[in-house]
């Protein structure tokens, strides 16, 4: 690619990367896995992953699934994760692509078709604090424990996998969706089935020129129509702790580079999934909580002392049903609106709803974290976990000491906007799809 036309359109954060892929040989269903964020408390998932893969070449051997994240055994995880990457390297497993962009086509059992597009972005132009104005940012807020034991695994990591989904605001649908009818024309590059009802997915390696300055181009009119200096090109959809500890690597390295190297290190750049907001595959699902190592009477009795202490307003109304169908029925007439919060629950003795009048928050995620932050804080061994699908929350949240609760989905038109005027929305508001409907591990590119 002409360096001119690299520099051209530097401005919009994009990198062509050196994709590497599986060599020929390898089989791809075992290769790919979920992102390491989901099924994070259920281990017989990720005991099947084990079983599946066995021996096999898999990216299962190159991330860190977060349920082991409490493991006493990290450090061995983390040297084993290390060194399989130089394993692959070295033995072909992976095999480069050359500079390329992807386009790709995922079916799941929800969706017929989302579409995406591979690329590397420039760390350079994301920022993750809050009122961040960068051309990348991120959705929802960034907790800053959880970016250094994903840099430990990072630092010293040879190669990156991306369960990262970037989101563009493209509603005439000019950058991504014009290469489906080009599809025919690229090199179809895999082409199977994923593991564990993940659906089905194809990608065409995008090399020539032409094409790729046409989507860079693309690019360039979509952030024109944006409009102003702090234009918001890409907003996280998936991934923002990943990206954010590719950040923080970023700037604990850049320090020791010259300019020359700053400009084009690999460790600057992030290998991402680009959607767009607007494709019909792209659904909006809430993401539920589900809180451990509690019993419904002491969390009940904190819930008011907590909503008493903040004395800004709000009024708590605890609702309780005997049954699943009750707390169903009840609540059609009892909806969420502006002025009050409805939150649902299970428990192992009881169904109900979390009624807030006059809330302090937009939303009823930004009503419950701050309820769910202040109890962990207050209450050792008490965890929270977050949860995509509500028959999972019914079975972990009937459990003895557990509770569920049920949030609403968000409207997917309005992050954008609510971004650009809100900032950041309160951690976990939305997810891209349920558990399965993720990003797979797939692409891979070195950053060394």
């Amino acid at each position: 690619m002409n360096n001119a036309i690299i520099n051209r359109f530097t401005n919009l954060g994009i990198h062509i990367p050196e994709i590497l892929l599986p060599a020929e040989n390898i089989d791809m269903t075992k290769w790919s896995v979920v992102a390491c964020d989901q099924y994070t408390s259920e281990l017989n998932y990720w005991n099947e992953v084990e079983s599946i893969v066995g021996d096999s070449p898999s990216t299962y051997r190159l991330i860190f699934p977060e349920i082991f994240l409490e493991e006493e055994n990290q450090e061995d995880r983390i040297k084993a994760i290390n060194n399989k990457m130089k394993e692959y390297l070295e033995n072909n497993i992976l095999s480069s692509q050359g500079p390329c962009f992807i386009y790709l086509e995922r079916e799941t059992s929800s969706t017929n078709m989302r579409k995406g597009l591979v690329l590397a972005v420039d760390l350079e132009k994301y920022d993750y604090h809050k009122g961040s104005k960068s051309l990348i940012r991120a959705t929802e807020g960034t907790v800053l424990e959880r970016i250094p034991p994903r840099v430990k695994i990072r630092e010293n990591a040879s190669i990156e996998l991306p369960h990262i989904m970037l989101l563009i605001d493209d509603d005439k649908k000019t950058v991504i969706e014009p290469l489906a009818d080009k599809k025919k024309y690229l090199d179809k590059i895999y082409d199977f089935d994923l593991m564990l009802n993940g659906g089905h997915i194809r990608g065409y390696r995008i090399t020539d020129e032409d094409t790729i300055i046409s989507i860079l181009q693309a690019f360039e009119q979509l952030a024109r129509t944006k409009g102003n200096s702090d234009t918001l090109l890409f907003a996280v959809g998936d991934g923002n702790h990943s990206l954010a500890s590719a950040k923080a690597h970023w700037e604990n390295i850049k320090p020791s580079l010259s300019e020359s190297e700053k400009s084009c290190h690999p460790a600057r750049f992030a290998l991402v999934e680009v959607c767009n907001v607007h494709d019909e595959g792209i659904v909006f699902e809430p993401i539920h909580r589900v809180v451990f190592g509690i019993g419904y009477n002491t969390f009940m009795t904190y819930i008011r002392e907590h909503f008493e202490e903040l004395s800004i307003g709000s009024k708590l109304e605890i609702v309780e049903y005997a049954d699943k169908s009750s707390m169903e029925s009840n609540l059609k007439s009892m909806k969420s609106s502006t002025d009050t919060h409805v939150i649902p629950f299970v428990t192992s003795c009881v169904y109900g709803a979390i009624k807030v009048k006059n809330p302090a928050h937009n939303l009823e995620v930004g009503t419950l974290q701050s309820l769910l932050d202040s109890l962990i804080s207050r209450y050792a061994g008490v965890k929270v976990d977050y949860i995509h699908g509500e028959d999972i929350v019914m079975r972990l949240g009937s459990k003895e000491n557990n509770i569920g609760f049920f949030l609403p989905s968000m409207n997917k038109h309005d992050l954008f906007k609510t971004v650009i005027m809100e900032g950041a929305l309160p951690r976990k508001t939305f997810s891209m799809g349920e558990a399965n409907e993720k990003r797979y591990y797939l692409e891979c590119r070195s950053i060394k």
